[in-house]
């Protein structure tokens, strides 16, 4: 997996007990949301190397894992008990996605490709050519039929998954591409890149509709669009998220406080409790912001390094983390209040 620059983590930093930092001022949220409380219940152990990407399926019964170290860890989600391991790919692994009935994952790998894998099988049902550098994200479209995948050769290709040939291929920027994802109905794709740009493309023609750029132009190391398709979520590595009107394509909001300038650092939303942007941080963080009112309304302290990957559960209020180097641990964060 790529690494974006390295990280030292100093001794005095490393967190020794899991405990909670004092709350930020003024948790009961100006819009009347209950402040968040989750605590750590579940540490998963297991990989060998960073863990890239860490995904709960969309029924909820399972948590994908995937690592530097080219295999990816299939749990279920509500007592964390290892189920499989899925290997195939020949280099580590960037990113891993399920498609919409939570019975197929597709991964993206350095070793070029993006393999399909079928829940109930450790093996590889497809593998998918074309790329000609390391394959950093990977998404599904709702309907499960085409995969979107993005890459260090600065192109998205977007895959015909029961035939496993590419069907599209977009020159999408002029640096590599860090994060693509569809919309709600599959019309749009949405990708980022350390070029600094977001673009909106139209997913049957290819076409590019739009496309966002902030002022000071920073890499853009993560996108998604919003539950509902009205906004876009991205991560900019000067340690900023900001929330993105589609329509208008204005920034509405910036999400500030975390640590994000070396990696390309998920983001995500949470909407089961309150609701809530979730986001790693290079300080071995998961910050949790009020969408609405931008403060920060939980810090979850655990990991020893960065966290690079957060998933939100879509049912109940778990999120699960993944962090690298000195830690390799996924964690599993719970809020029963």
């Amino acid at each position: 997996m790529p690494q974006k620059g390295t990280t030292a983590y100093a001794e005095s930093e490393q967190q020794a007990p899991v405990q909670e930092p004092p709350p930020p001022p003024q948790q009961a949220s100006v819009d009347g949301q209950r402040a968040p409380n989750y605590k750590l219940k579940y540490t998963l152990e297991g990989h060998k190397m960073s863990i890239s990407s860490v995904k709960f399926s969309p029924d909820g019964k399972w948590l994908a894992t995937a690592s530097a170290d080219k295999t990816v860890r299939l749990y279920t989600a509500l007592d964390c008990k290892h189920e499989r391991t899925f290997k195939g790919h020949t280099q580590g692994i960037s990113d891993v996605a399920w498609s919409t009935d939570s019975m197929f994952l597709a991964t993206g790998s350095d070793d070029k490709t993006v393999r399909v894998w079928a829940v109930d099988s450790s093996d590889a049902i497809k593998v998918l050519k074309g790329h000609t550098n390391y394959v950093f994200c990977v998404n599904f479209n709702p309907l499960s039929n085409l995969i979107v995948s993005g890459s260090f050769d600065e192109t998205v290709r977007i895959w015909d998954v029961r035939k496993g040939k590419c069907i599209k291929m977009l020159p999408a920027h002029s640096d590599p591409v860090n994060s693509v994802s569809f919309n709600r109905d599959g019309s749009l794709i949405v990708s980022c890149s350390h070029d600094g740009l977001i673009r909106i493309w139209d997913a049957s023609t290819g076409q590019c509709l739009k496309t966002l750029i902030d002022d000071d132009n920073p890499p853009v190391s993560f996108v998604k669009f919003s539950p509902n398709g009205k906004y876009i979520l991205a991560s900019t590595m000067d340690s900023t998220l900001r929330l993105w009107s589609y329509s208008t394509a204005k920034c509405l909001k910036t999400y500030t406080g975390h640590e994000n300038t070396k990696y390309c650092i998920f983001g995500s939303f949470s909407v089961t409790g309150g609701k809530w942007i979730v986001s790693g941080s290079e300080d071995g963080m998961v910050y949790i912001w009020n969408l609405q009112t931008k403060e920060i309304v939980q810090r979850l302290v655990g990991h020893t390094d960065t966290v690079l990957t957060v998933s939100c559960h879509p049912q109940v209020n778990m999120i699960a983390s993944g962090s690298i180097d000195n830690d390799l641990t996924v964690k599993i964060w719970v809020d029963n209040d």
